[in-house]
């Protein structure tokens, strides 16, 4: 014997329509009580009357819905999900169907499509409770850095690590693709960050030497006052940016919710555009990014940026690079990763034996500097000879060879013979 399934809103009308039945109330009041106008109460009780309860059943139930989806339309979506999106999340697969096959179906229809046929299932995790942080309110106020490393390119290019800079208060993001989270890279991402919106008040990372150095200082820096600082810090000390270190990754949430986007979204779009190397990520990436931006980016809550615009005069070239000092020697040249370098005649010649700053860019070029001046130089292809500076008879003379007759060549006996009784003595002379 089958049953008939009703909602609680029928149960409740069956109950009021019967309860009128059987005590004779009024229409209006059992209108009131169902609380449907009273032209829906005449029609619900002249269809209970026929029916009884099965008059008060929703007549659309079990039949398709006029706003539905045609089963070749599913069965087309689902076919293209499994050849194609596999793995993708329900949301990613409708903009991705969209996009590519211009097929538009709610991403809550695709989810109970996929729960259904038993091809997705939702992934929850439960994590240790922690205290919100509330957005900074302005633009370039806090911006989270930090690297990721993860299979990119799913086995089919090289292991790299994605570099990316998350603005606190708008969410933000830019990165960039390398094969380490080295400290070239987080020059890259952060000089492209002030190209496009100017110098941000502070960065939050975590406490990798790439940003921060654990050590103590030498005697030059303790003689000089100066805290010792990475290649990247020195760049940000002359930005003006100051460096917070975090205490663990949650710290830094804003960022490392940001690489589970890129882990979902950024893989499944190298396969699709079939991405395989570093060049080729690269030019992906900027157009990419733009997209989440478009699409995930917040406004903050004051209008004001914080961003500090870049003075003209200064040179972001000669900025983000790494600096070490050399010591110039007498012929004024210095040599720096085995390469040879002699500053040329010019106005303002540093002295010899003082100690000569290089600079090192991005591209590789080299820039040299005495006192924050710039000094002119050139590379010498070959090292010169030590001997260049002496005579030309120096440089010829042999080796010296003492001769036959020279006392070194005659044995200890000969030289010490000893005396004759008849002989009279005679002094040693050492002439």
């Amino acid at each position: 014997m089958g049953g008939l399934l009703m909602s609680k809103k029928e149960r409740l009308r069956l109950e009021v329509l019967g309860w009128k039945e059987r005590s004779g109330i009024s229409l209006v009041k059992a209108a009131e009580t169902m609380e449907v106008s009273y032209r829906q109460a005449k029609r619900l009780w002249k269809r209970y009357k026929a029916k009884k309860s099965a008059g008060l059943v929703h007549l659309g139930r079990g039949k398709r819905s006029n706003r539905g989806y045609d089963l070749e339309v599913k069965e087309q979506v689902l076919r293209g999900y499994r050849e194609r999106y596999s793995g993708f999340g329900p949301t990613l697969a409708s903009e991705k169907l969209q996009e590519e096959s211009g097929i538009c179906v709610d991403h809550e229809t695709l989810r109970r499509w996929l729960m259904a046929e038993d091809i997705w299932k939702r992934q929850r995790e439960r994590r240790k409770h922690r205290q919100r942080r509330e957005r900074k309110p302005y633009f370039g106020e806090l911006v989270q850095m930090d690297g990721s490393h993860h299979e990119w390119f799913e086995g089919r290019g090289p292991k790299s690590c994605l570099l990316s800079m998350v603005d606190d208060a708008t969410g933000v993001t830019m990165a960039v693709m390398a094969e380490e989270e080295t400290t070239e890279a987080a020059m890259r991402v952060l000089k492209e960050w002030i190209m496009t919106y100017g110098i941000p008040m502070a960065l939050y990372t975590d406490r990798k030497n790439v940003y921060l150095v654990d050590r103590a200082r030498t005697e030059e820096e303790v003689m000089a006052g100066k805290e010792p600082l990475s290649a990247f810090g020195k760049v940000c000390k002359k930005l003006g940016i100051r460096i917070i270190a975090a205490r663990s990754p949650q710290a830094k949430g804003r960022v490392e919710r940001k690489h589970g986007v890129y882990q979902d979204r950024w893989v499944k779009e190298l396969r699709l555009k079939e991405v395989n190397d570093l060049a080729g990520a690269e030019r992906l990436l900027g157009e990419f990014t733009g997209r989440l931006n478009k699409k995930f980016a917040k406004n903050p809550a004051s209008e004001v940026d914080h961003h500090r615009p870049v003075n003209p005069e200064t040179s972001l070239d000669d900025i983000f690079c790494w600096e070490e000092t050399r010591i110039l020697r007498n012929d004024w040249t210095l040599r720096y990763e085995n390469r040879i370098l002699q500053v040329t005649r010019q106005s303002s010649l540093p002295p010899a034996k003082k100690r000569i700053t290089i600079l090192k860019r991005l591209d590789g070029s080299l820039r040299m500097e005495y006192r924050s001046q710039e000094i002119q130089f050139k590379e010498l292809t070959e090292v010169p000879s030590e001997k260049a500076d002496q005579g030309e008879s120096e440089i010829q003379k042999g080796k010296w060879h003492p001769g036959s007759d020279h006392p070194w060549r005659k044995s200890f006996q000969k030289m010490f013979q000893p005396k004759k009784a008849d002989e009279p003595a005679a002094a040693l002379s050492y002439g």
